[in-house]
């Protein structure tokens, strides 16, 4: 992986690890799991962020239930076959765990990548402005992670119009959020979302690349 594709999508979370590592799958005899991190707000409210990470990891620094950790690495995306239709699930890439820091912000994110929707506006019961944002963002071998982002007051005001393939650098928190979701007709579901709250937005004009190409992507 290249440096551009390192540095266009960095996270970085310290947060309370919540659940056994579970193994997921395997890539060139390297195994990855899955576990969870809850990561607190300044609210003292806490978004439970999915975690996947390697063996190799686990086994150099242990992971443990109950244990706070710090890791790096990225935000990424990937479809889960779920019946006839694909999920888009997301997960936090961990690339390093490294020594804690409690003088660090928690939960940040900055990513770098390409509008491949149009973006939906709206406003709350409250006037609250609200813009979500597919973003698409490079990763090594032309594969793409897609980033639902949330963006609020002025900062949603100023994309709302951006046409697809604006390229942009955002910079904020991933949070997790619970909705209920009808299936099967009248069966309702919990699920939980997780999406970049965006604090900062930098436009960057460059042209759109076509393997960022969203029609396939879940809805």
């Amino acid at each position: 992986m290249n440096y551009e594709q390192m540095s266009n999508n960095q996270l970085y979370l310290t947060g309370t690890v919540v659940r056994e590592p579970k193994y997921t799958h395997e890539v060139y005899g390297e195994a990855f799991y899955e576990t969870a991190l809850s990561v607190e707000r300044l609210s003292h409210q806490v978004d439970i962020i999915p975690v996947t990470i390697s063996d190799r990891l686990i086994e150099a620094r242990g992971i443990r239930v109950g244990e706070k950790i710090r890791v790096m690495g990225q935000f990424r995306s990937y479809n889960k076959q779920d019946g006839d239709r694909s999920r888009l699930l997301l997960t936090a890439f961990v690339r390093e765990i490294l020594d804690p820091d409690e003088t660090a912000n928690p939960n940040t994110i900055e990513i770098t990548g390409y509008i491949c929707k149009p973006p939906v506006y709206r406003t709350t019961p409250f006037q609250r402005e609200i813009c979500d944002v597919l973003i698409a963002v490079n990763r090594a071998y032309n594969k793409s992670d897609y980033i639902p982002c949330i963006l609020w007051g002025r900062n949603a005001r100023y994309v709302q119009n951006m046409p697809v393939g604006e390229r942009l650098t955002l910079s904020g928190r991933i949070q997790s959020r619970v909705y209920s979701k009808t299936v099967d007709g009248d069966r309702v579901e919990e699920r939980t979302a997780y999406e970049v709250s965006v604090c900062k937005i930098l436009e960057e004009e460059k042209p759109f690349k076509k393997n960022e190409d969203c029609s396939n992507l879940a809805q």
